[in-house]
Formats: structure tokens, C-alpha cells, sequence
């Protein structure tokens, strides 16, 4: 999705931020959405690694079924 933007896309999507956020409010939002992606990187890893146990149990014990 945000390949397709380019620089030029950048530079007018922080332009308008600024406009629109002004100076002394961009820097607490994009510290705000840095704190919300690390949350959810935090959780999506806490989940696969759930996942994954749950999945090697269940593989353990088939494989005791099987013998």
C-alpha cells in the first residue's frame, strides 16, 4: 500500500499533516503512533507464539497416539 505513494505522495501527506496538526502537535502524534504500532507488533508476536505452542502440543500428542 504505501509503496505505491513515492516521495512526492510523502512529502504532500507531512505537508498537510502540518497544516492540519500544526508544529508543536505533529511531534506527540507521530510519538502516539510509533507507541500503538510497537503495541501491536508486541500482541501479533504474543499471539503467533500462542498459536505455535497450542500447535507443537497438539503435535505431541498425536504423535503419542501414534506409538
Amino acid at each position: 500500500m504505501l509503496s505505491n505513494i513515492g516521495i512526492p505522495g510523502l512529502i504532500l501527506i507531512l505537508i498537510l499533516a502540518l497544516i492540519v496538526f500544526g508544529p508543536k502537535k505533529l511531534p506527540e502524534i507521530g510519538k502516539a503512533t510509533g507507541q500503538t504500532i510497537r503495541e501491536f507488533k508486541k500482541s501479533t508476536k504474543e499471539l503467533t507464539s500462542d498459536v505455535v505452542e497450542e500447535f507443537d502440543e497438539v503435535k505431541k500428542e498425536v504423535k503419542d497416539l501414534k506409538n
